[in-house]
């Protein structure tokens, strides 16, 4: 049953490549970025089979490895893109439901038929997918090193986080609880956090030197960009001689976070890994939709939280109202002149609200579970 539905809906999102929906959607500042759009990494190619540089003028942000591929060993046809984008969403989902039953332990077809859909039929990692933004690719390498590290293949995982990395650079920062999650099985713990202890600091740093040394090999090819992301509007009302100093420190601020989650979160590393990627998600440089689609569907690799969310439905109702309005006021902008850049940016501010309400969410839901269990204790702020 389980394969015949994921089939049937992977056919019906497939066969969206047959409309015009793509073309409309390619350049779509919602869907993909200047270092994920596919028009750029086209341009990109086309300049590095001609000898010339691609990166000179500054259009082209996609690391060097992906032009190499895609004039080489894989032809870049919007056709074969389609194809090949289509087949790793569908990986993407069955990697997800493969990190589900290992946490589980358990097969439940509802649950598993929840899970491929709320994955292949998730609007904000359909759209991407569509515009051929190369942050599915992401998403697919993010779930291959979960589900790796969930196995305990050590080398496997770290080898495709180091990818992702070189790809996206925030992503460096879930070396920590992948790591962790390597040492450990993704049995859920959040219900009782004393049945964990973090392993020997050893361990783990024998696994980030791996991690690196994978990294290292990469390095020469890695472009380091800038982190506008949700404060890009600032940057345009500053002087610039206090540039350089704002954007070290928003670009630094993400490496605030990983060591709190770890140590507080280290019984249960998927946990860690869910709500690290959600922070990620949320302030990241250039973020488009795919970043919080992929944090929200990984919600249902949790279903223990539901009950214990505090406002859900607010959260919901952020992310469909900034959903109307990214990419109305952009039209507004761009499109007609009748509206200008406050327009977009306030859209911009709900949509980061709402992606710091659904980890915060899920974040106390988490800290509940462990502590609601005890007697004497009760969480009742975070």
């Amino acid at each position: 049953m389980l394969a015949s539905f994921g089939l049937v809906v992977f056919v019906l999102r497939s066969s969206l490549f047959l409309t015009n929906l793509p073309q409309w959607l390619e350049h779509d500042a919602q869907l993909t970025s200047p270092f994920t759009d596919f028009v750029h990494l086209r341009e990109g190619v086309y300049l590095f089979e001609k000898g010339y540089d691609p990166y000179s003028g500054g259009i082209v942000r996609h690391p060097p490895l992906y032009l190499a591929i895609f004039s080489t060993l894989l032809p870049l046809s919007t056709r074969f893109a389609s194809a090949l984008w289509a087949i790793l969403d569908g990986v993407g989902a069955w990697l997800l439901l493969k990190i589900w039953r290992m946490r589980s332990r358990t097969k439940d077809t509802f649950q598993e038929c929840l899970i491929v859909s709320a994955y292949l039929l998730h609007p904000y990692i359909l759209l991407p997918t569509l515009a051929l933004s190369t942050s599915t690719v992401d998403n697919t390498l993010f779930l291959a090193s979960l589900f790796f590290a969930s196995r305990g293949n050590k080398s496997t995982s770290l080898l495709a986080l180091a990818f992702l990395t070189y790809s996206s650079l925030t992503s460096i920062l879930l070396a920590p609880p992948i790591s962790l999650l390597i040492l450990r099985n993704p049995t859920s713990a959040l219900a009782d956090p004393s049945m964990s202890r973090l392993p020997r600091v050893t361990s783990m740093m024998k696994l980030l030197a791996e991690f690196l040394l994978y990294l290292a090999i990469l390095h020469s090819t890695i472009r380091p960009h800038p982190n506008p992301g949700l404060w890009w509007y600032f940057f345009t009302e500053i002087f610039d001689h206090f540039r350089p100093f704002f954007l070290a420190c928003f670009s630094m601020h993400l490496m605030v976070y990983p060591v709190p989650v770890v140590v507080k979160l280290g019984h249960d590393p998927l946990f860690a890994t869910f709500i690290l990627e959600g922070i990620i998600a949320t302030f990241k440089s250039y973020p488009t939709l795919s970043d919080p689609g992929l944090f929200t569907a990984m919600y249902t690799l949790f279903p223990e939280l539901l009950p214990q969310l505090r406002h859900p439905l607010p959260t919901v109702m952020l992310h469909m109202h900034s959903a109307l309005l990214l990419p109305l006021f952009h039209h507004l902008w761009m499109g007609q002149g009748s509206g200008n850049a406050n327009f977009f940016y306030a859209s911009t501010l709900v949509f980061g609200l709402a992606n710091a309400a659904a980890v915060i969410d899920a974040l106390r839901a988490g800290l509940r579970l462990g502590y609601g269990s005890r007697e004497g204790y009760e969480l009742v702020q975070l």
